[in-house]
């Protein structure tokens, strides 16, 4: 029969192939978990066979240590029994070295896996006997007869027999035999046997490490499972986040509040950075929204007059190239303002310093009298030092006096203050304007939102108050409203006083 042969003279033909597109690695789902069961396993075997392996060797130590100390004892028995020169059996003085071994190897009572033997001039004869002796190689092992049939000294040696290690203790016989024989008599462990408790003790140790490691594996594949759950709800949060809709967060669970570790701080710091996109998103969103809403009417203006323009009439001209640019005058303002309000959401838009607060009032009041020909008054002005950003406050109070302007008479009465009181910064403007009607306090401070009461409609963006709104948040404060319809309105920022000594 012939094997069959292979030729490989020349390679196998290239086939061409299509261009692939290269997929992206997909690492199996649980590969964390599977690791950190891994991890916990090899730990746990570890330890188990380094404890097994130490507890093993200290009992075959003890092993050792009880077999010689047995020996010795064993030996200092059959020197009693040989100093007191009567045989224990029949209590008649000893006759011949024989004698000797045989009493002692029988008055002697071996243990487990332990031989005594008797040698008479250098040949075997005696041993003791148990059922459950190892098979009886000792005394027909000529090698081991030659080791121990002369010796003229005690030797305790090792010896490797055809049935395992043997530990034994060799002492000739001190007795004076008429016939002039000699005699030595042994004590011998079988090793291997004796040291078997020890093996079933290792083995019983990794069996019961082996299951240990199996609920240890258990055990580790629950405990991974509950770790690496917050990684999986911010992954399935991740996923579930599109473009229009970013308000998912990743659940903390129960007992959320009973303790920080590093897995709820990741939580805590993913769900605290989803806040801070999703309100940029929300200022993105409101930016172009408002701007949208709002620029598309002087847009539309501006086109629908250029449409009509009369190129050849320079009345029509001169007039449509006014009213472009007082549209294009009040776009740049409505975007000025818009950027403004998105500014004010950043950590950049305030630039607070230590600021005496009454003459930033007082200089506030030299700028707001020429902005309209009123009956101007400053009525008090704090006299203490606060951190606040002075010129964002300055500009909340002068866009405060010029609405006011804008809703009042020549002649009528504005009035500006600043006052500490009950830890507050107050700065305020009032007016004895028309007032503003209760139901549109609220909503003149959201943006493009006009008033409805009496008076001359602004020609504003319906921006001011936003502004002013979001400058007094930005200090952490707010703007208060306290108004009577046809008696004027009264409108007060009131901000922290932070002492300068306490400013970060």
């Amino acid at each position: 029969m012939t094997a069959p042969t292979t030729t490989t003279d020349a390679p196998p033909r290239a086939l061409p192939t299509p261009a692939v597109r290269a997929l992206p690695r997909v690492r199996p789902p649980g590969t964390a978990r599977m690791r950190i069961v891994g991890w916990v396993l090899a730990l746990v075997l570890l330890a188990l066979s380094v404890v097994t392996f130490v507890t093993w060797r200290l009992l075959l130590q003890d092993t050792d240590a009880r077999m010689r100390a047995a020996l010795v004892n064993e030996v200092e028995e059959f020197a009693g029994v040989v100093a007191e020169g009567v045989n224990p059996r029949d209590g008649a003085p000893f006759a011949s070295v024989g004698d000797v071994l045989d009493a002692a190897i029988a008055y002697n009572q071996a243990r487990p896996h332990e031989k005594f033997l008797g040698y008479v001039d250098g040949a075997f004869a005696y041993q003791s006997r148990r059922a459950d002796d190892a098979p009886a190689v000792l005394q027909n092992d000529p090698a081991f007869t030659a080791l121990v049939a002369d010796v003229t000294a005690p030797v305790q040696q090792t010896y490797e027999s055809a049935t395992g290690e043997v530990l034994y203790l060799a002492v000739p016989i001190e007795f004076a035999d008429p016939t002039g024989s000699t005699g030595v008599i042994v004590a011998a462990y079988l090793v291997d046997d004796e040291r078997e408790a020890a093996h079933d003790a290792a083995r019983v140790m990794l069996l019961v490490g082996a299951l240990t490691a199996l609920l240890a594996a258990g055990g580790a594949w629950l405990v991974a499972g509950r770790i690496l759950r917050p990684l999986r709800d911010v992954a399935d949060t991740a996923r579930s986040i599109t473009d229009t809709d970013i308000s998912r967060r990743i659940p903390l669970g129960p007992g959320a509040d009973d303790g920080r570790d590093e897995l709820r701080d990741l939580v805590h710091t993913v769900n605290a950075m989803l806040d801070r996109v999703e309100t940029g998103v929300d200022v993105q969103r409101r930016f172009v929204d408002d701007a949208g809403h709002e620029l598309r009417t002087p847009i539309t203006i501006v086109r629908g007059h250029l449409e009509v323009l009369d190129a050849h009439d320079p009345a029509d001209v001169a007039s449509t190239v006014d009213l472009v640019d007082d549209e294009l005058e009040r776009m740049n303002r409505m975007v000025s303002d818009l950027l403004l309000l998105a500014r004010s959401e950043q950590p950049a838009f305030l630039h607070p310093g230590p600021t005496d607060v009454g003459g930033l009032t007082e200089d506030v009041f030299d700028k707001v009298v020429t902005l309209g020909e009123r009956e101007w008054v400053l009525e008090t002005a704090a006299r203490v030092d606060a951190v606040v950003d002075p010129q964002r406050i300055t500009q909340a109070i002068v866009a405060l006096a010029d609405n006011a302007v804008r809703h009042t008479r020549p002649g009528d009465r504005i009035a500006i203050g600043s006052q500490l009181a009950g830890g507050e910064l107050r700065f305020w403007v009032a007016d004895s304007g028309p007032g503003i009607a209760e139901a549109d306090r609220a909503r003149i401070f959201e943006r493009f939102a006009r008033g409805t009461s009496t008076g001359r409609r602004s020609e504003g963006a319906g921006l001011g108050l936003s502004i002013i709104r979001a400058i007094a948040v930005a200090h952490g404060g707010q703007v208060l409203l306290d108004s009577v319809v046809g008696r004027g309105a009264t409108f007060t920022i009131a901000v922290p006083a932070v002492p300068p000594e306490e400013s970060p």
